[in-house]
C-alpha cells in the first residue's frame, strides 16, 4: 500500500510539473516604432484633460467657486443648474453644515466619507448641504469650495437661515 500511495505522489508531481510548462510558444506584442518624445503629451481622449466644471454659490454678499466631483449625482446636479440658477432658504443643521431641501432627487453615491469645510454634500439624494466644520456618515460629495477656510466659511455663513443660489460657470 505503501509503494501505491509513493507511486500516485510520484505520478501527480510529474503531471503538475509538466503543466506547468507548457509546449506552446509565447507570444509578444510588437514594440511600436513610433519614436516617443520626452514630455510630449498622450493624444488619445482618455489623456486628455478638461476643464472642471465649476459650481457657483452666491451666499449674502459672497460668491464662491466650487469644483464638482467626478460622479453621476454631480452630473445630473450640473446638468439640472443648466436650466437656471437654484436659490435656497438653507437652515443650520448641529453648528457644523446649512441644509436644504431640493427641488427633486439625485442619483446617489453615497460612501462613508469624513467631510471638511467647504464640502458640498448630497444627502438621501434630496437635501444639499454646504458643511463649514466636520462630519463623517454615507454621503455623496457633489463639489468641493475652492479657496475657503473654515473661519471665513463660518463668518459668511453665519448663525440661522441663509439664501444660497447655486449655478454652473
Amino acid at each position: 500500500m505503501r509503494n501505491f500511495v509513493l507511486i500516485a505522489l510520484f505520478f501527480l508531481v510529474a503531471c503538475s510539473d509538466a503543466a506547468s510548462h507548457s509546449t506552446q510558444p509565447e507570444t509578444q506584442t510588437p514594440k511600436s516604432s513610433a519614436s516617443k518624445t520626452p514630455g510630449a503629451v498622450p493624444t488619445s481622449s482618455s489623456a486628455q484633460t478638461e476643464a472642471p466644471v465649476k459650481l457657483k454659490i452666491h451666499v449674502n454678499d459672497t460668491t464662491f467657486t466650487a469644483t464638482l466631483e467626478e460622479n453621476s449625482s454631480a452630473e445630473a446636479f450640473a446638468e439640472f443648474l443648466t436650466q437656471g440658477d437654484m436659490t435656497l432658504d438653507m437652515h443650520d443643521y448641529g453648528s457644523f453644515e446649512k441644509v436644504a431641501d431640493l427641488p427633486r432627487s439625485f442619483p446617489r453615491n453615497d460612501m462613508q466619507i469624513d467631510t471638511d469645510a467647504g464640502d458640498i454634500i448630497l444627502y438621501q439624494g434630496n437635501s444639499i448641504t454646504i458643511y463649514y466644520d466636520k462630519n463623517s456618515w454615507n454621503f455623496t460629495r457633489l463639489a468641493r469650495i475652492d479657496n475657503v477656510n473654515k473661519k471665513r466659511l463660518k463668518e459668511i455663513l453665519g448663525k440661522g437661515n441663509v439664501k444660497a443660489t447655486f449655478s454652473v460657470e
